[in-house]
């Protein structure tokens, strides 16, 4: 007979801190840096389309996605989506004694910041509608289903993919979707962007940094040593990763920009995430630097080469750097830390498997991003707003408002 899992109230603290700061990693963490980064004109609507899909996920989450992601498996594909159906069978605990409400809570969090981050790659030039409509279909049937392959019980963690905060769930998810969904809503008229407030953009990237050990620590599950080391790794990855993003604009442009070591610090974060609980801290500053260089031509020369308009860099960061950390967690996943081997320690298969989780979420997210938009397009007569709207600003023409008013003395 099973022994009942009793309450632990320091692993439920620390779950709940670790919900909250996940919260404020995206309002207003990715808020602000997404809406610093934009102009002026923008900034309002590109702040509101981070907080209308994070609203829209925590609803759809509750209703069904939590369902789908861990609901008891069907084909190693989804999880029964009536198992936790508007919030069936919240009462009990999970295995490390914290309330399954608050493992409702924390999964929450993770699918609504990935929905969120999808909004960088659009930004300046969808109908609020639009992302309104694309996020409620984005939020129920492309992100549920990936927890489900890698955290929920499905065919990537059955064989053994090395995920610990969402390299593949969340940032390559987010990346390729943003990708595809910018190239099928076409490019904006005033394809030059430059920031409207860089302290917005640092006091947002600083917020994400402190949220982020919500998110990395907290996907332990345990107020733990595991949560420990993925602390340690996320702040010595960002670090590396900071100052290779540095290096880089030396090299190629002669002097470091402040927006620079912020962008830095997010592909930091980003490739440390599948990694965090699973490599030695040496490991962890190796995949800050090899994770950033990556995400650093593919933000300053690939956008370039292909022409496609990933306006805040959703792909070139999110994308290419969880792309980079998830491969690279199959390489220096330490066997000392928490059980993980990958191939430095002699487990060649680990960074096979870890590709196949790569190759897997860019391909189901791709298409299905793909017939959602082509979906919200025919629904909302095009999900483009008209180039004259563009060209007013869509603080004005989707909200009516002005983010800097001057007062009459």
């Amino acid at each position: 007979m099973a022994q009942e899992v009793a309450l632990n109230s320091g692993n439920t603290a620390w779950m709940l801190t670790a919900s909250a700061l996940v919260v404020f990693m995206t309002i207003p963490g990715l808020a602000l840096f997404y809406g610093g980064l934009d102009r002026a004109k923008n900034i309002l609507n590109t702040i509101a389309m981070v907080i209308v899909a994070f609203a829209i996920t925590a609803i759809t989450w509750y209703i069904v996605g939590y369902s789908i992601a861990y609901g008891n498996d069907i084909a190693g594909f989804i999880g029964n989506p009536l198992d936790y159906l508007l919030g069936r069978g919240l009462n009990g605990l999970t295995d490390n004694g914290y309330p399954v409400s608050v493992d409702i809570m924390f999964q929450l969090t993770f699918a609504a910041i990935t929905t969120a981050i999808i909004a960088g790659s659009l930004v300046g030039r969808m109908k609020f509608s639009a992302w309104i409509l694309f996020t409620i279909l984005w939020s129920i049937f492309v992100y549920p289903v990936i927890a489900h392959w890698v955290w929920g019980g499905g065919f990537l963690s059955s064989h053994g993919e090395l995920d610990f905060a969402g390299g593949t769930v969340v940032h390559i998810n987010a990346g390729i979707a943003g990708l595809v969904a910018a190239m099928l809503l076409g490019a904006r008229k005033e394809k030059l962007l430059l920031p409207n407030n860089v302290p917005l953009v640092v006091l947002g990237a600083g917020i994400l940094f402190f949220g982020w050990f919500g998110f990395n620590a907290g996907s332990a599950l345990a107020a733990d040593q595991i949560a420990g080391w993925a602390m340690l790794n996320t702040t010595l990855a960002t670090a590396a990763a900071a100052l290779t993003w540095m290096v880089l604009e030396y090299i190629h442009f002669g002097k470091p920009t402040i927006v620079g070591l912020a962008s830095g610090i997010v592909a930091g974060l980003v490739a440390i995430t599948p990694a965090a609980g699973f490599v030695n801290p040496t490991g962890a500053i190796l995949v800050g630097i090899l994770g950033t260089i990556p995400a650093f031509y593919a933000v300053i020369w690939l956008k370039k080469k292909f022409g496609y308009d990933d306006a805040l860099d959703a792909w070139g960061i999110h994308g290419i750097a969880g792309i980079a950390g998830a491969l690279l967690t199959g390489i220096f996943a330490d066997p000392a830390i928490n059980g993980g081997t990958g191939l430095l320690y002699g487990n060649f298969k680990q960074l096979l498997i870890q590709v196949e989780g790569v190759l897997a979420t860019l391909i189901y997210s791709g298409v299905m991003t793909a017939i959602i938009m082509i979906i919200v397009k025919a629904l909302t007569g095009g999900a483009k707003v008209s180039q004259e709207e563009e060209i007013e600003g869509l603080n004005k023409s989707q909200h009516g408002e002005r983010a800097y008013n001057e007062i009459a003395s």
